[in-house]
């Protein structure tokens, strides 16, 4: 399972606020609604977030295994 790690707080820190993001028209509300709920976004918006942190992909997201069966 991808996991998110504080894409919020890691564009914050950066310098840019949701309303921002939206205002300068970087990323949609639907992908700072996704973000906020822990849900998938595209690659085009993590390329878009990576630029905007100067990072790379996997300072974002990890994965982790979720047993079968459990």
């Amino acid at each position: 399972m991808i996991v998110f790690n504080n894409i919020l707080q890691k564009l914050s820190e950066h310098g840019w606020s949701t309303y921002r993001l939206v205002k300068e028209k970087k990323l949609g509300n639907g992908t700072i609604t996704r973000i906020r709920n822990g849900q998938s976004i595209t690659t085009d918006s993590l390329d878009i977030i990576c630029d905007l942190c100067d990072c790379q992909p996997s300072d974002l997201i990890s994965y982790v295994r979720i047993e079968q069966g459990k």
